[in-house]
């Protein structure tokens, strides 16, 4: 079984916001996705998609975006981006997916010896919150994170690994400690996979080691629209 990452696909097949306008390199952005996944990706293997995954802005105008990835190879496991405004309840989207689509919120999931966490995130400041209701979001999502990483250590029994979604980049852009990469370490998470980041001007990595944790970022305009193998299990 192989863990591949992707993330930010922003599916528009029921609405009217083409990713095209972006530049260039969303230029036939799914179709170069779908050939990619496709060639690698087997029934057994699973892929993790955090945040950003439909534009729609209602539940039920996910249909048609579901049902391009449930035609997808493997398996797929979700957690909310910021974009997601569909995502009103986790009861209420796992009732819309298909079978092979698997949604994460305040809980966590295990395959065989490996064991998917995550959340949203929010984004960490450089030096001041911006304001009292970014730092009300971000603690709520720590709290959201500890959730979620305290049922993934439930399901560990013989040091299984242990991977984490969340959405947002886990730090600010000098990767400096918060509350996120503390309980990364607490738990002893082995990897984190991230998304959120657009565009020419990143500077982030796509990968890094930070005290024995491997990070990942996945924004699919930024890995060449191709998936990312997280782990050879």
């Amino acid at each position: 079984m192989k863990i591949y990452a992707i993330s930010d696909l922003h599916l528009s097949f029921n609405s009217n916001k083409p990713m095209d306008i972006f530049g260039y390199k969303w230029e036939n952005y799914l179709e170069k996705i779908t050939a990619d996944w496709n060639s690698k990706v087997k029934d057994e293997d699973i892929v993790l998609i955090p945040g950003d995954i439909s534009w729609a802005m209602k539940i039920d105008e996910t249909k048609q975006d579901f049902a391009f990835l449930e035609k997808l190879k493997g398996k797929k496991v979700i957690i909310r981006g910021n974009h997601d405004y569909w995502w009103t309840g986790i009861s209420a989207v796992r009732k819309v997916l298909p079978k092979n689509i698997f949604a994460i919120q305040n809980d966590a999931i295990k395959f065989d010896n490996v064991i998917i966490c995550g959340t949203r995130g929010w984004a960490v400041p450089e030096t001041e919150f911006e304001s009292e209701q970014d730092e009300k979001i971000y603690k709520r999502e720590v709290i959201r994170l500890e959730l979620s990483l305290q049922v993934a250590k439930s399901l560990q029994k013989n040091n299984e690994t242990i991977i984490c979604m969340i959405h947002y980049p886990p730090t600010n852009s000098k990767r400096q400690r918060n509350e996120f990469t503390d309980l990364f370490e607490k738990y002893n998470i082995n990897k984190v996979v991230f998304g959120h980041l657009h565009g020419k001007k990143i500077k982030s990595s796509l990968f890094y080691i930070q005290n024995n944790i491997e990070y990942y970022l996945t924004s699919c305009d930024l890995t060449d629209n191709k998936l990312v193998l997280i782990l050879n299990s």
